[in-house]
């Protein structure tokens, strides 16, 4: 590994960590053997094959992670992926609490990379779930029939936007915390504006 593939705000994100120093350098020193481009993204350490983005290294308080961005479309031969949380629909991680486990998967690590950049390669892309298939709250569908406005201006959002307001308002058990949650951001898409916009 050639200093000149190390990028700068990595060493300094590794340097700063509080965290996973040495998990961060191991991770790191695999990945680049893999022959990927380190950059810095979504402030992690973030690897990618012809600007397509590969893996990204990322320190939670429990453990540190190797996310693959396409990793639901791995094979999974050894049955080591995870997703991160139900709505995560492409991105998959293998998860680390020490160095030593790290260093025990080295060559697991470097074929499952080598997998995500043949995915790249053959330019095969992930089928995400369509708008259509979230569920509409009961309590959302009465705002938007009883709003014109508001149905609009949802329908003029985008679909990313549109999926992270349906997740949203579907998330609570209650259906006065789901109303109260809309009747909260009603103006932000009034305004044509996301969720975290």
């Amino acid at each position: 590994m050639t200093n000149s593939r190390l990028n700068p705000k990595v060493d300094e994100f590794i340097s700063r960590s509080k965290r996973w120093k040495e998990e961060y350098e191991k991770l790191r020193m695999i990945v680049l053997d893999c022959d990927l481009t380190e950059e810095f993204k979504w402030m992690h350490p973030c690897y990618t094959y012809e600007n397509k983005n590969i893996v990204l290294i990322h320190g939670f308080k429990q453990y540190i992670a190797l996310l693959f961005h396409k990793g639901v479309l791995l094979k999974d031969a050894h049955g080591i992926l995870i997703q991160q949380t139900e709505n995560v629909q492409a991105a998959r991680q293998i998860r680390f609490t020490n160095v030593q486990e790290i260093v025990e998967m080295e060559t697991i690590l470097k074929a499952y990379i080598q997998e995500a950049i043949e995915v790249e390669k053959a330019g095969l892309e992930v089928d995400f779930k369509k708008t259509a298939d979230y569920a509409i709250t009961e309590e959302f569908q009465t705002k938007l029939s009883d709003m014109p406005a508001l149905k609009s201006a949802f329908e003029a959002l985008t679909p990313g936007r549109q999926r992270a307001y349906l997740h949203y308002f579907a998330e609570p058990k209650q259906s006065k915390t789901r109303e109260s949650r809309i009747e909260k951001y009603a103006q932000k898409i009034l305004d044509g504006k996301g969720l975290n916009d």
